[in-house]
């Protein structure tokens, strides 16, 4: 549905976008992510026929975005970081204009401003001044004008910016729904977000790709120690310690004390799982073992290194 191919966007001293290359297929939910100046904006407002690419190529839908630009907006709902909206209207009101612009036929227009309304959980709301909502409501507005033309493809930059933590979830039970049946491409910050929503991520840096994946797959490439978390009770810390140093593919132990139970962080060699072991250790040494399970790496770890220089993409 989205396929990007050698794109670059220059301005005067900038590279905004240097290469980029990428495919979203047919029904994927896909996490854009990058800090910020890392071009996913730039990216977005190409997608979107808003800005016109230096050099490279990309297409939605089939449609080229340079010279079909008109099909792709009809194929693509965008909700931009700024969220702009036209505050003095009333809700049903400003979506019933926005049906217009997008050319949402006269007989259908009612019918497409009630299910967008309907779909964002704004039904309540449709009398609205938009200007009276709160932060979040606003951004279920852009959401529903997103989606007024009942498009194959939305593009969301930032859609949880400034949000409270309900506000969050809400956000992303909508964005949820709507991969059920469109292709979603979304940018975040909020990193444990994407992690639930999206089945793959994409992570620019300096206007270039550094990694794509499913969240798991970029953490664990990462990664390339095995990390266990293990809790027992009964016994002496420096016991614990002397007993797990002993076993095999051990690299490095952290021990913390809590009152009567011992928690351990234990370093592994690559591709080492020291799970058995670990549990034969409290065998011998008559400890009730409270947990043994893997430290999963996380997307944050992984984005954190990717856009700090402390791995190579």
């Amino acid at each position: 549905m989205i396929e990007v191919s050698n794109l670059l966007k220059t301005y005067p001293g900038v590279t905004a976008v240097d290469g980029l290359t990428f495919r979203v297929e047919k029904g994927e939910v896909v996490g854009f992510l990058g800090p910020n100046g890392a071009g996913k904006t730039t990216t977005m407002r190409i997608l979107t026929g808003f800005l016109a690419p230096t050099s490279g190529s990309a297409s939605v839908a089939g449609f080229d975005v340079l010279t079909k630009s008109l099909e792709v907006r009809r194929r693509v709902g965008y909700l931009p970081e700024n969220n702009p909206l036209y505050t003095e209207m009333r809700v049903e009101e400003y979506l019933r204009f926005r049906a217009t612009v997008k050319g949402v036929e006269r007989s259908a227009r009612e019918a497409a401003v009630g299910a967008a309304i309907e779909r964002v959980g704004l039904k309540e709301r449709r009398r609205s001044i938009i200007q009276h909502l709160s932060k979040g409501l606003r951004q279920r507005v852009g959401l529903a004008d997103a989606i007024l033309h009942d498009p194959e493809i939305v593009i969301l930059d930032e859609p949880t910016i400034g949000l409270d933590p309900t506000q969050v979830r809400e956000v992303r039970e909508l964005v949820r729904e709507l991969g059920r049946d469109r292709t979603v491409l979304l940018s975040s910050h909020i990193l444990s977000e994407v992690e639930k929503v999206c089945g793959r991520v994409l992570i620019m840096f300096r206007g270039k790709l550094v990694a794509h994946g499913t969240p798991a797959e970029i953490a664990g490439r990462l990664r390339k120690s095995s990390i266990f978390r293990l809790e027992v009770r009964g016994a002496a810390g420096l016991a614990v310690k002397e007993a797990v140093e002993r076993v095999p593919g051990v690299v490095r132990i952290i021990l913390e004390d809590k009152g009567e139970t011992r928690r351990l962080l234990i370093e592994g060699k690559e591709g080492v799982d020291l799970r058995a072991d670990l549990f034969q250790a409290c065998v011998a040494g008559g400890w009730t073992l409270l947990e043994l399970a893997p430290e999963r790496p996380t997307l944050e770890e992984a984005f954190t290194a990717l856009t700090s220089g402390e791995a190579k993409p």
